[in-house]
Parts: C-alpha cells; sequence; structure tokens
C-alpha cells in the first residue's frame, strides 16, 4: 500500500547564517515544486557549533554537525535535515538516508587576506587562519614558511577574526561566500589545481528516515543528477580511505559531456608529504573510477604514511 503524501514537512537545520539560508532554499525548492505544502523549519543545535576552541579533528569530527540532526529526525523533531555534504559523515547514521542533492555551487576555496593577493605573495612567517586539515596541508606542501592558525566558527565569526588581525589570511568554501551574498569579499578564488576541494565541498543535501518513502516522493524534484553522482563518487573515494576530519583529503570529480574525470588527494598534516591521483572514464564509471583513485592512493601510501 502507497504511503499518503505529506501536506506537511519540517526541515531540521543548524542555526548557522549560511546553513538557516541553505534551508530556507530548500523550502523554496519544495513548496515550489509541491504546490500547497507547508514547510516549517526547526533550528537544531548541534555540538560542532558549540565547541569553537579546538580543531574539528580532535573533537569527533564531521559528526559533531551531524549527529544531532540525525537524533531529531529519528525522534520526530523534524521529518528532513539538510546540510552541507562536505561535513556530512561518510557513513550515514542507521535509518537515515540521503534522499537529494542539489544543483552544485562554486566548488573552489576562496583567499581572503588584507596584507596580500594570494597565497603565493604572503610573506614568509605570516600566519593563514583555518580548521581544515585539507586546507593546512596543502598550504604547507606549497608554502612551509607560512604558519597555519586554528581559525573555527562560521564565516562571520572567521571573518571577524581577519578583520581583528588574528591572522593574515583565512580561506573559506566560495559556495558558501555565493551564498551568503559576500562573495565580493574574496581576494581571488583558489585554481583546484592550487587547492582541491573537499569532497562534496558547495553541494547541498537532505537527509530523511530511511523508511520516509512519502517523503523521498515530496524531495525528488529537488534533485540533481550530475552533482549527485559526482558527490556520489567523491564519498566513494573517501569511503576506500576511510576519510574522516582527521585525515587531510580532497576530491573532486568532474563530469564533461560522457566523460568524468576524478582527482584526489591525501596528505600528511604538515605538507611534507601529499600524494596524488587522476582517474577518466566513462561517466556511469564515475563511483567503480573513484574508488579506484582510493585504492591507488593506499597502495602508494603504504604503511607509516602519518608517522
Amino acid at each position: 500500500m502507497s504511503k499518503t503524501v505529506p501536506t506537511s514537512v519540517t526541515l531540521g537545520t543548524r542555526g548557522s547564517p549560511l546553513a538557516l539560508l541553505q534551508t530556507y532554499d530548500v523550502r523554496d525548492r519544495l513548496i515550489a515544486a509541491n504546490p500547497g505544502l507547508t514547510v516549517e523549519i526547526a533550528e537544531i543545535t548541534v555540538v560542532g557549533d558549540q565547541t569553537q576552541d579546538r580543531a574539528l579533528s580532535e573533537v569527533g569530527g564531521k559528526g559533531l554537525f551531524t549527529k544531532e540532526l540525525d537524533r531529531a529526525i529519528l525522534d520526530g523533531r523534524c521529518d528532513a535535515a539538510v546540510h552541507s555534504m562536505k561535513d556530512v559523515e561518510t557513513w550515514l547514521s542507521d535509518g537515515i538516508s540521503l534522499t537529494c542533492v542539489l544543483q552544485r555551487e562554486d566548488v573552489r576555496d576562496a583567499f581572503l587576506s588584507h596584507k596580500a593577493d594570494s597565497l603565493e605573495a604572503l610573506p614568509p612567517g605570516s600566519k593563514v587562519g583555518t580548521s581544515s586539515l585539507r586546507r593546512k596541508a596543502q598550504i604547507l606542501a606549497k608554502r612551509p614558511d607560512l604558519e597555519v592558525v586554528l581559525f573555527r566558527g562560521n564565516v562571520q565569526t572567521r571573518l571577524r577574526k581577519l578583520e581583528e588581525g588574528v591572522a593574515d589570511a583565512t580561506l573559506l568554501a566560495m559556495a558558501g561566500l555565493n551564498r551568503l551574498s559576500m562573495a565580493h569579499l574574496a581576494t581571488a578564488p583558489l585554481a583546484v589545481e592550487t587547492l582541491l576541494p573537499a569532497c562534496a565541498q558547495g553541494a547541498v543535501g537532505v537527509t530523511i528516515a530511511s523508511a520516509r518513502s512519502d517523503l523521498a516522493q515530496l524531495f525528488a524534484p529537488l534533485n540533481h543528477g550530475e552533482s549527485q553522482l559526482r558527490v556520489q563518487a567523491e564519498r566513494a573515494f573517501l569511503d576506500v580511505l576511510d576519510g574522516s576530519c582527521h585525515t587531510p583529503i580532497a576530491g573532486l570529480a568532474e563530469i564533461t559531456g560522457s566523460t568524468v574525470r576524478f582527482r584526489g588527494l591525501v596528505a600528511r598534516e604538515d605538507g611534507a608529504r601529499l600524494l596524488t591521483v587522476e582517474r577518466s572514464g566513462p561517466v556511469d564509471q564515475a563511483v567503480a573510477l573513484a574508488q579506484e583513485a582510493g585504492h591507488a592512493l593506499l597502495k602508494e601510501m603504504g604503511d607509516g604514511f602519518f608517522d
């Protein structure tokens, strides 16, 4: 027996300005695709937003941003949750499914500084603020003469820290700046050849309880097939590498016509060792190619890579 299509949906979200904007976007798209649907928004407090004095890798990794939202879905406080896909753990909680991925935004990182117009132009000894091990490792691989300092918090908090001189430069996702109408604050976007982005960077996804096929039907029109496939491939790469916030990993799948190009990277946190991999092939092999890339890096890393 088919389930009755819901007439109202509650979207769970973190309370940061960016998370709320992304959720408003999902709400508007959901209503446009399902006329007459009532959509409410529930702000869920998550541990990751409350712990700002330590690196994410030290206090539980990506799960800090998702576990409370998962619990809110499973205990009925909300029907679905809106996520920045780069913050979603590689392995979803039991009973939780990814129901759609919206069309992906700019995948690049942005360089922001009042002292230089590029990463290369920063004077030796300059401080770069970031909490991302991926960014830290790639920065130090290119510029071992720079100092990387901890920068946690939402976009507004990190911009304030930059203004206060806590660091000479910082990196933020272009997608977030675009969504917040703050792209003009970027000193320069960084080409993916300069800094490979996080897996699923720039993508917004929605999770629901796995048993809620009625909700999946509502969200289906919001799914962007190409973005979903790219995210799926990048997360498959992470899966092979046991990817989390504890390891500097980057990955990007790009689709041109019927061909997919996957680039991946793993590094030591200090940037002293950095390995890259690339695979290309038919688009329907995107996930398999990304997995193959992950296994190739594992083999090249061998034992003791992070020692």
